[in-house]
C-alpha cells in the first residue's frame, strides 16, 4: 500500500504520474512522490529499479514522456537542467563527477553558477561548507582528482550547497566510501537540513542513513510500491529493498 507522507499544501517537491522512457523501454511508471520543506525523504530499492533515473528526471537530465514535476508549486518539467538549478534544485550525482583537473577551490566556485548571475557576480565561498567538511579548506589548492573518494564526495556535496538550493538530490553519497567518512557525511547532511531548512531526496543503501530520513519511498520495476514514515519502516522492508 502506498501512502503520501504529507498534505498537498506543504509540498516543496511534487512529482505526479511521471513516466520516463529510454527509447521504447518504459523505465519510470506513473511515479508519485512529494517532499515537504526541511524534510529528508529516502528513495530505496534494489539496483536497476529506476532510482537514479528519477533523480535525473527531477533535475532535467532525462526527459519525461508524461506527468508533472513541480517545485514549490511551479511546473519545472519543461526547464533545462541549469534553469532547474537556478530555480533551487541541487544535484550530487552517483560517482560525484567533480572535475579532476581543477583545484578544490575551482570545483567549489562552479557551484556558484546556480546563483543568479553565476560566477560573474558571486565569488564568495560560504564558510558553512568548511564547517561541514573541514578537509576541503585544508586542500583548496589541491586538484580534485588527487582527493580520496570520500573527500571527492564531500567536495561534490559542498559544490551543490554553494548554489543555495531549496532541494538537494543525493544519489548514493556513501557508495564506496570508508565507514568513518560515511559517518561524517551522514552528520553533515543532518546538519544541513537542521540549519538551512533544505529538503533532501536521498538514494541510499546504508540502513543507518536511511533511518535518519523522515519518510521513505520504495521502488520496484520503475514504480513506487510503498511509502510512509521511516519510523514505521520494518526490518522486512529493509531486507526487501536494501539487500544487494
Amino acid at each position: 500500500m502506498t501512502t503520501q507522507p504529507q498534505g498537498e499544501a506543504s509540498r516543496l517537491l511534487s512529482v505526479r504520474g511521471l513516466n520516463v522512457y529510454y527509447g521504447e523501454s518504459h523505465i519510470l511508471r506513473n511515479v508519485d512522490l512529494s517532499i515537504a520543506p526541511g524534510q529528508m525523504a529516502c528513495l530505496i530499492g534494489l539496483n536497476g529499479v529506476g532510482k537514479t533515473t528519477l533523480l535525473k528526471s527531477i533535475i532535467g537530465l532525462v526527459p519525461q514522456r508524461s506527468g508533472c514535476i513541480e517545485l514549490a508549486g511551479s511546473d519545472c518539467g519543461g526547464l533545462a537542467p541549469h534553469r532547474r538549478a537556478r530555480a533551487g534544485i541541487g544535484y550530487v550525482p552517483q560517482g560525484r563527477e567533480i572535475i579532476p583537473q581543477l583545484s578544490v577551490r575551482e570545483n567549489l566556485l562552479l557551484g556558484l553558477e546556480a546563483l543568479p548571475g553565476g560566477m560573474g557576480r558571486h565569488r564568495h565561498i560560504d564558510p558553512l561548507v568548511f564547517e561541514l567538511f573541514p578537509v576541503l579548506e585544508k586542500f583548496l589548492a589541491r586538484r580534485g582528482g588527487d582527493l580520496s573518494g570520500g573527500q571527492q564526495q564531500q567536495l561534490a556535496i559542498a559544490r551543490a550547497l554553494l548554489g543555495k538550493p531549496r532541494l538537494l538530490l543525493l544519489d548514493e553519497p556513501t557508495e564506496g566510501i570508508q565507514p568513518s567518512v560515511v559517518l561524517d557525511i551522514q552528520r553533515a547532511v543532518s546538519r544541513i537540513i537542521r540549519e538551512t531548512g533544505i529538503s533532501v531526496l536521498l538514494v541510499e543503501h546504508h540502513a543507518s542513513f536511511v533511518r535518519q530520513s523522515d519518510c521513505y519511498y520504495a521502488m520496484q520495476k520503475g514504480g513506487i510500491v510503498a511509502s510512509g514514515a521511516t519510523a514505521d519502516l520494518s526490518s522486512e522492508m529493509i531486507q526487501r529493498f536494501l539487500s544487494v
